[in-house]
């Protein structure tokens, strides 16, 4: 007994495949465009980040007076993200307490914890849908498993009911069962290297704000001094 090469291609495989392993090899379909989609969204997502962190921290550090820099900060449309995130709420807290109190320690407070909050907002902004990714970059293998595992089940159950067990009875459903796997790797493969790559250009994004809300902390503290002494 032969094996017949359409029966054998890659579509009659899943089209003949037993109701479970269809329904492992849609899920793992499903799984696959939505990572997909969320690695495209994230890679727009962190390299707008970056070009926006890079172009606000040029115009902080050109010298521009801090009042009018925020002026110009508050009238531009869009949520504010990143450094310019950052930036706006610390000195829109700075200003606020500057005028309510002469305490220059008390005024540095609150205006770090306008910052460190705002920061929290922008690392949890660029770590959304990473743990999706890694879920699925860490399940898919075993999803696809289950399916070849469930396909060569029914293949030997099938062996059974013969009296001559041939390539050609068992084949089929291995083939298919194999295709779960296969299937579950081209879903977990593209999630695990996207997780690493954005989780690495995150903790940098991060990094890079968190050395911003420094650097603009020892500006303020600064003035904040400097109006205090005076």
């Amino acid at each position: 007994m032969q094996l017949d090469s359409d029966a054998m291609s890659i579509w009659s495989l899943i089209s003949g495949a037993g109701l479970v392993v269809q329904l492992v090899m849609l899920l793992l379909v499903v799984l696959s465009v939505m990572s997909w989609t969320m690695i495209w969204t994230r890679w727009r997502v962190i390299g707008s980040a970056r070009r926006a962190g890079a172009a606000f921290e040029a115009r902080f550090w050109s010298g521009e007076d801090l009042a009018s820099l925020y002026q110009q900060v508050k009238k531009e449309p869009g949520e504010a993200s990143g450094q310019q995130a950052i930036f706006r709420a610390g000195f829109q807290e700075f200003v606020r307490l500057s005028k309510t109190s002469r305490d220059a320690d008390a005024v540095m407070e609150g205006t770090q914890r306008a910052m460190r909050v705002a920061l929290q907002r922008e690392q949890s902004r660029l770590n959304r849908t990473l743990p999706f990714l890694a879920t699925v970059g860490s399940t898919s293998p075993y999803i696809g498993l289950f399916g070849t595992v469930w396909g060569i089940m029914n293949s030997f159950r099938a062996l059974a009911n013969v009296s001559q067990a041939t390539l050609a009875v068992v084949a089929p459903g291995i083939a298919e069962a194999l295709i779960a796997t296969a299937m579950g790797l081209f879903a977990a493969i593209p999630a695990v290297v996207a997780y690493n790559r954005f989780a690495a250009a995150t903790d940098e994004l991060v990094g890079a704000c968190e050395m911003f809300a420094e650097e603009f902390s020892a500006v303020l503290h600064r003035q904040a001094h400097g109006r205090g002494g005076a």
